[in-house]
């Protein structure tokens, strides 16, 4: 394993990804940015333009053939594996690394959109602490609708944000309604939005919404 924490960096990030913002050396803060299907880091990482916070460091690994599990996130776990597993890790490392550098979890958003959005939300669930904030813009808990939601440990009112549309024709409405109940009963102080007709995009009202949880995390 590589102990320089800069290709460290680099190697998590992936071939593709980016860092926008402040350096990690100097940040305060951080933003990791997860990219939906048949995106890409580069695709994401344009929310550092929309947020613009000071001193934070925007982290946009890049998934390998832009997907980061196989198929839908309704389906089976099992058969999202080994690559579910993969990511899940991935943004392990991204927070290790962060804390390394001084950044704690508190001082780190987590947000996704579509799978990314599924990612971060799951990997939240299964990692719960105080974190910055949590974001999943047109995404859910993962896993069929009898999986076990028995997530330990607390959000201890972490920030959390649910978008999506009503109609969205990738995510179910009542999956963002259960993924809202479960991180609410985990200590989450959840604000989810449903939106109208909006079909499978980010609006200007999320996008308002993030900006200040990531300018309120940064102070």
């Amino acid at each position: 394993m590589n102990d320089n924490p800069h290709d460290r960096l680099a190697e998590t990030l992936g071939p593709g990804g980016r860092q926008g913002g402040v350096s990690l050396a100097s940040a305060h803060a951080a933003l990791v940015l997860l990219h939906g299907r048949g995106a890409s880091a580069p695709d994401i990482i344009g929310f550092a333009q929309e947020v613009d916070a000071p001193g934070v460091v925007y982290l946009a690994p890049q998934a390998p053939g832009s997907q980061w599990y196989p198929y839908s996130f309704l389906a089976p776990l099992a058969s999202n594996e080994p690559r579910l597993s993969e990511s899940l890790a991935r943004i392990e490392t991204l927070l290790e690394l962060l804390g390394a550098a001084g950044i704690p979890a508190q001082r780190v958003a987590l947000l996704g959109f579509s799978q990314g959005a599924c990612l971060a939300l799951e990997y939240a669930a299964r990692h719960a602490l105080r974190y910055g904030a949590v974001v999943g813009l047109s995404g859910g808990l993962i896993g069929p609708d009898d999986t076990p939601r028995d997530y330990a440990g607390s959000f201890a009112a972490t920030p959390v944000f649910l978008g999506c549309s009503d109609v969205d024709p990738h995510v179910p409405k009542a999956r963002v309604d259960l993924t809202a109940e479960v991180l609410r009963r985990m200590g989450g102080a959840v604000d989810a939005r449903i939106y109208p007709g909006m079909g499978h995009t980010i609006n200007r009202d999320e996008l308002a919404a993030v900006r200040g949880l990531v300018a309120g995390m940064a102070r």
